[in-house]
């Protein structure tokens, strides 16, 4: 039985744009889509909402909109089996409880306007923090295709991330036949002491050299059908990985801690240049 994949809906264009992407990554590996609405998200759009859709308020429903939306994806792609559902309930609990039984989940970055942007905003940082299952965040000018190859390929950031992660980041290479940089950030903390024998002349390189060797021995178990690129860079996480997103067409960082993101998460889903991949420390099989 394949765990279907899960796009949060609200009728604005950036979670339509969600559906798009999402109905290529379920079609992508043969899963099914379930396209949920959580309708209380209506007592605080429904004037803006209305007037986005060209109805009078009383006539925009939950239904209206996970209908629109599941009809969308199921014009990308003919034979995905797509599944519209709407829940009474706040979108943040709606969309984590969803993610229990789901391969991943999919969110726009941001809603309408106004209180709208804030709220989805916080939707999607709670959903990446307490997901089950990976949660994808539609950040940068991506253009609506889980698999358009546009960029470079992949990035994943290698630090002291669970396993889980790389699994997640050499499956999502090979079914897009990309090639995967593996990307690990290193710093050289000052002043060091020069009385060090590995550090005098060149204390940076050591550390450089160290990250070389982690990084290799991340990678060890690398399969053999997965383009790997190793990349070191000088600097903090949460600098260096979205600077390598530039590049890129989905950056995957890694979760250890439920129910909360570390700096890097927080730093990536908020100055990424792509989408943008959490993936939790315990990774179910699609």
């Amino acid at each position: 039985m394949y765990l279907p994949l899960v796009v949060g809906v609200d009728g604005s264009e950036p979670s339509l744009r969600a559906v798009d992407w999402a109905a290529d990554e379920a079609f992508l590996h043969r899963l099914p889509l379930l396209v949920l609405f959580a309708s209380r998200w209506e007592r605080y759009e429904g004037d803006a909402l209305a007037h986005e859709l060209g109805k009078p308020s009383a006539r925009v429903l939950a239904d209206d909109i996970v209908r629109v939306a599941a009809t969308r994806a199921q014009g990308r792609h003919q034979s995905l089996v797509v599944t519209p559902e709407t829940v009474p309930d706040e979108a943040e609990h709606a969309l984590v409880c969803a993610g229990r039984n789901a391969s991943m989940i999919v969110l726009g970055s941001r809603g309408r306007s106004g209180f709208a942007d804030r709220l989805l905003g916080s939707v999607c940082r709670t959903v990446a923090a307490g997901s089950d299952c990976p949660v994808v965040v539609l950040r940068g000018d991506h253009d609506n295709r889980a698999d358009g190859g546009r960029r470079d390929g992949l990035v994943v950031g290698v630090g002291d991330a669970p396993a889980s992660v790389l699994q997640f980041a050499f499956t999502e290479a090979r079914s897009r036949h990309v090639p995967l940089t593996a990307v690990r950030a290193w710093r050289c903390p000052a002043p060091e002491t020069v009385d060090h024998p590995l550090l005098t002349g060149e204390p940076a390189r050591a550390y450089e050299e160290r990250a070389a060797k982690d990084l290799e021995a991340a990678l060890e178990d690398a399969p053999a059908d997965v383009t790997v690129r190793r990349h070191t860079a000088e600097g903090s996480a949460r600098r260096v990985l979205p600077a390598a997103s530039a590049e890129a067409d989905l950056l995957v960082v890694g979760r250890r801690t439920h129910a909360k993101l570390g700096r890097v998460a927080h730093a990536v889903l908020h100055r990424s240049s792509c989408p943008v991949v959490i993936v939790p420390e315990r990774l179910r099989a699609r």
